[in-house]
């Protein structure tokens, strides 16, 4: 799909091999469920986008919505902006490559994660793996954990 608006409530439920190209969606419930989904130069805004999704690539795109990506395996944001609460928890292998946040709070929950944040995050809570690069944090919340959680939060120090 490319070049097109859409507004829907889960668009794309279960699908396979998908890509998006400079689409402009609004809704709730995308890309649930998704495997194999590709895309570019979009901007979505959308409530629990990416829930159980696995193989998920966005790039230059922003992402507007809270609940991003819970239970995602394989997802992997660069060049994104990513705007909204409590996004990227319980995930796996997610990787956030030159991203920026906005309004992200409680981000990161119980994922493994490897990220590169330029700017600010609100707070970042009980990662459970990996490390997690940016500008600066205002909380980092390390407790009523209910696993084991050893994920790194490391504030970039000017060159």
């Amino acid at each position: 799909m490319e070049d097109t608006k859409i507004q829907s409530e889960y668009i794309f439920l279960d699908s396979k091999n998908v890509k998006l190209k400079n689409v402009e969606f609004q809704g709730k419930y995308s890309f649930q469920y998704m495997e194999n989904l590709e895309i570019e130069n979009c901007k979505l805004d959308t409530k629990d986008a990416f829930w159980h999704s696995k193989n998920v690539i966005v790039k230059d795109s922003i992402v507007k919505g809270e609940y991003l990506a819970w239970f995602s395996d394989g997802l992997t944001l660069i060049n994104c902006k990513i705007i909204g609460t409590q996004p990227l928890c319980y995930c796996k292998n997610l990787k956030l490559i030159n991203c920026t946040m906005e309004d992200t709070d409680l981000a990161f929950e119980y994922s493994e994660v490897e990220a590169d944040i330029k700017g600010n995050v609100v707070s970042i809570k009980n990662p459970k793996s990996g490390n997690i690069i940016v500008d600066s944090v205002g909380e980092i919340i390390n407790e009523d954990s209910i696993m084991e959680v050893n994920g790194k939060v490391i504030i970039r120090k000017d060159s």
